[in-house]
């Protein structure tokens, strides 16, 4: 694996399987993916779950409802604790949804974030705790310093974002594929010299993958895990 960069399924094998399902993670472990990537909310109960959005459609917010509600109505939504012991031996990047303007934002003393790194000590070292707040993974740092760290970015420059995420002690830098192609040899290297190690989301174009493999990306996140492999082999 040296040779290429990390393979982890967006959200598990989406194109195989419905995205953040128990049966998504399990394709990409059939298809050969590295590691898998994941979005975590809470339940009204406190209860860490793997859903993308704020809402389930035809059940409403997610932080308003009960895990138990959650589960009689939409059975196919997981636990994390659930999805961290299906993707044993896989590396999980796992999204914390805590933005401030969502219904679940985590609050000043961050409980979402502690339950996360408590959650996910067991899983390490192969677990990345990745946040679009950066406020966020710099608290995962203070109650968890042993877990790997990542800010997530949509819209910046490699170079300058990997200023902020090497002065913030993370170890990972997540940019959009855009933005990545945009700037991608300079950026990467900029990263790479800082000491970052870069993964881009989320890239499906096999020509893509294969353009930001040879610029020398650390991982991948794509929905086609066995299409970004036979690219890289």
């Amino acid at each position: 694996m040296a040779d290429r960069p990390l393979v982890l399924a967006h959200r598990g094998a989406s194109r195989a399987a419905p995205e953040n399902t128990i049966e998504a993670f399990a394709a990409a472990r059939e298809l050969g993916a590295d590691g898998v990537e994941l979005d975590v909310r809470r339940t009204a109960d406190d209860v860490l779950v793997v859903h993308h959005d704020p809402d389930v459609e035809g059940f409403g917010t997610i932080a308003r409802h009960s895990f138990e509600a959650l589960r009689v109505a939409r059975p196919h939504v997981p636990a994390l604790d659930e999805v961290l012991a299906a993707c044993r031996g896989l590396l999980v990047n796992v999204e914390v949804k805590c933005l401030p303007w969502e219904p679940d934002a985590d609050s000043a003393d961050r409980p979402v974030m502690r339950a996360v790194t408590t959650a996910l000590r067991a899983h390490a070292p192969d677990a990345i705790v990745s946040s679009f707040d950066l406020g966020a993974v710099d608290a995962c740092r203070a109650f968890a310093p042993e877990l790997t760290t990542a800010w997530l970015t949509s819209g910046q420059d490699i170079a300058s974002a990997s200023a902020i995420a090497v002065a913030h002690d993370h170890a990972w830098l997540h940019p959009d594929r855009g933005s990545a192609l945009r700037d991608l040899d300079a950026g990467i290297r900029a990263a790479h010299t800082r000491g970052l190690r870069v993964d881009v989301w989320t890239v499906d174009d096999p020509e893509e993958i294969r353009t930001l493999a040879e610029a020398g990306v650390d991982a991948i996140v794509t929905n086609v895990p066995d299409v970004a492999l036979a690219v890289l082999r």
